[in-house]
C-alpha cells in the first residue's frame, strides 16, 4: 500500500451517485453520517429492505461490508482526509435480519500522512454487534479545477 502511485480523484464527477450515501441514487443505502469530534466517531442508522438481502430475510454480507466500508471512509474524511479504501477486513458475528434499524459506528484509530486506520461495527437496536471491520484508507489528492 505504501507503494501505491499518487492518485487524483475528480470530486465533480459522479459524487452524488455514491452507492453508500447518495440521496439521488435509487439503489443507494442512503447512509447519512454524523461526526462527533469529541469521540472522533462517525455514525449512521439505516434500515435495509428486501432489495439488499442475500438469504431470504437476511442482509447480504456484501451490503453489510459496504455499510462498514462507507462508515470507515466517512470517519477518515471527517478527520480531514480525502481517501479510498486500501484494505478492508470484515468479521461477521451474526446474520443481519432485513427490515430492522441498525447503527453503524466508526472511528479513526491511527493516521499518518498517507494511511489512515479505522475500525467500525454494525449494531442492532439492543447494542449487540452483528459485524465489525477494520480498514486502511489511502490518502488521495482531489483535483482543484474539477477536471
Amino acid at each position: 500500500m505504501e507503494n501505491w502511485p499518487e492518485l487524483e480523484l475528480n470530486k465533480q464527477q459522479g459524487e452524488n451517485m455514491c452507492f453508500g450515501c447518495s440521496n439521488i441514487n435509487p439503489f443507494s443505502l442512503k447512509l447519512k453520517f454524523a461526526w462527533d469530534p469529541a469521540t472522533k466517531t462517525a455514525q449512521a442508522q439505516f434500515t435495509p429492505n428486501e432489495n439488499f438481502q442475500g438469504w431470504s430475510g437476511y442482509l447480504h454480507g456484501g451490503i453489510t461490508s459496504c455499510a462498514l466500508d462507507e462508515a470507515m471512509g466517512w470517519a477518515a474524511m471527517s478527520a480531514g482526509h480525502q481517501n479510498v479504501t486500501a484494505r478492508l477486513q470484515v468479521r461477521f458475528r451474526r446474520m443481519v435480519p432485513i427490515g430492522q434499524t441498525y447503527t453503524v459506528i466508526c472511528k479513526v484509530t491511527k493516521q499518518s500522512s498517507r494511511l489512515i486506520e479505522t475500525e467500525a461495527c454494525l449494531k442492532d437496536k439492543n447494542g449487540e454487534i452483528l459485524a465489525e471491520a477494520t480498514s486502511t484508507q489511502f490518502v488521495v489528492r482531489i483535483h482543484k479545477d474539477g477536471q
